[in-house]
């Protein structure tokens, strides 16, 4: 079924709704089964790796400098996708990663959705009445500029979704200011919105192609991480189990890590006695059957995924025609069983926190978080060695060129085969041994075929946003 028009074209897949790949698989494991591969010279391992990478600089002031971003999929179509974007008419930068599972629809739709929503979140009752006047009146006011967004959604949804944030906005801008606003709440209040309209829009009464696409996105999901930096404010709200994470300086030139997300998934007892205590306690055994909800999915929060929140009684009416009785899962007595409310994390960046990572669970399952930290600050030592030694100022002392050539000196210790850290991160992640990157699991682990690639790894989607230090040092308290 074709959800998108343009770069990326979409296929409503139910054959992996509940799958999951094999954590952590054995650093032999491809070789042991597919030796037979043809083997990729390490210029064609690196055209593949690179092919998805993005920098984008940002010019001016500011706490963030730039990021980097790519991604590598398993699936096929990829299931991930990322999206950022400034918002033009507050102050602040959204950055975010997004996981599909039962297919790509949902993840595609939100990446695409949810900084509007979010981005209208934050504004004022005033500003959001001249941005409906300037709807009305033809002159349409911009609320975020997207970066490297490849994707256009065909126009018949298009114009869907335009009149259900329109909706929503108007409801803004008549009840925005009832209450003092809180970023924590505002983020909320765009994830179970825009959450809300996926339902509503499945219900409608559309042409058969267009229910159909509709219905391709409720009934498929995905989770979600999403970061909002203004100056030295870092918020992250996620759904699921990708995760964000503060790559941070110590004073004695050490690495650390703070983890800004909360994975929503079995092994957090929390979230897993949170679920039991909203149903009976005859529901004990079968709402979270083998590590998963209802024994199929396995993140316990997500957009989408209505299978699991909607009555029994729509399910039969909006699904089951399309789907079959496979789309009303077993045990269902008591929905709703899942939630697109995500958790928010604040944190107060200083000069020591260098970057943030954010990433699909494709990567955290290859590597740790403190694992990617140490190898985002490596590259940023190494990464200087890329390109031809200048100084960055005039008159400057000879201490401070000693100074430069030594760190240059140690930074060619560590001399990257990549300019861009997410790339960095892929290729460590996929061949990273303790003695450093192995071509031949690199190049088995990116010519698996597709029937079995999954076993081996999940696609991956990878931004690294790099704070400026300076900016920062300056910031008030």
């Amino acid at each position: 079924m074709v959800f998108c028009s343009g770069a990326r074209r979409l296929v409503l897949n139910y054959s992996n709704v509940g799958t999951r790949h094999v954590k952590n698989p054995s650093a032999d494991s491809p070789q042991r089964f597919y030796a037979s591969l043809p083997r990729l010279t390490p210029q064609e391992v690196t055209t593949i790796l690179q092919a998805n990478e993005f920098t984008k600089d940002f010019e001016g002031p500011g706490s963030i400098k730039c990021y980097d971003s790519n991604q590598l999929a398993s699936n096929n179509p990829i299931e991930d996708t990322r999206s950022e974007a400034q918002c033009l008419l507050t102050k602040g930068t959204l950055l975010g990663v997004f996981d599909g599972h039962g297919g790509g629809a949902c993840a595609q739709v939100i990446s695409k959705r949810l900084f509007h929503y979010i981005s209208a979140c934050l504004l004022p009752s005033e500003i959001l009445k001249k941005y409906l006047e300037s709807i009305e009146n033809d002159r349409k006011l911009e609320l975020i500029e997207t970066f490297n967004d490849k994707v256009e959604l065909v126009a018949e949804i298009r114009d869907l979704y335009h009149a259900s944030f329109f909706s929503f906005v108007k409801e803004l801008a008549e009840h925005g200011n009832a209450k003092e606003f809180q970023m924590e709440t505002a983020l909320e209040n765009a994830f179970l919105r825009l959450d809300n309209d996926l339902s509503s829009e499945a219900m409608m009464k559309l042409s058969k192609k267009d229910a159909a696409r509709t219905l391709a996105v409720a009934m498929s999901g995905a989770v979600a991480v999403i970061a909002h930096v203004d100056g030295p404010h870092l918020h992250v709200a996620g759904v699921g189990d990708c995760q964000a994470v503060l790559g941070v300086l110590s004073e004695n030139d050490g690495w650390s890590t703070k983890i800004m997300t909360v994975e929503h998934n079995s092994d957090n007892r929390s979230e897993v006695e949170r679920i039991l205590s909203e149903h009976p306690n005859s529901e004990r055994s079968t709402v979270i059957k083998m590590e998963r909800l209802l024994g199929q999915l396995a993140p316990l929060r997500a957009m989408g995924d209505f299978r699991y929140k909607w009555t029994k009684e729509i399910l039969q009416n909006v699904a089951v025609p399309y789907l079959g009785d496979g789309a009303i899962p077993p045990n269902y007595y008591t929905p709703p069983y899942l939630s697109a409310k995500p958790e928010v994390q604040y944190h107060r960046l200083t000069p020591r926190d260098k970057f943030l990572i954010i990433g699909t669970d494709g990567l955290w399952d290859l590597i740790s978080p403190l694992e990617a930290v140490r190898l985002v600050g490596e590259h940023m030592s190494g990464k200087v060695t890329l390109s031809p030694l200048r100084l960055p100022k005039k008159n400057m002392k000879l201490s401070e060129i000693n100074e430069m050539l030594l760190h240059r000196k140690e930074g060619l210790k560590k001399k990257p085969l990549d300019s861009n850290a997410a790339t960095h991160l892929l290729r460590n992640a996929l061949g990273g041994t303790e003695y450093g990157i192995d071509h031949g699991k690199l190049s088995q682990l990116l010519t698996l075929p597709g029937e079995v690639v999954r076993v081996f790894r999940d696609d991956i989607t990878i931004t690294v946003v790099y704070f400026d230090s300076e900016f920062l040092r300056h910031c008030p308290p």
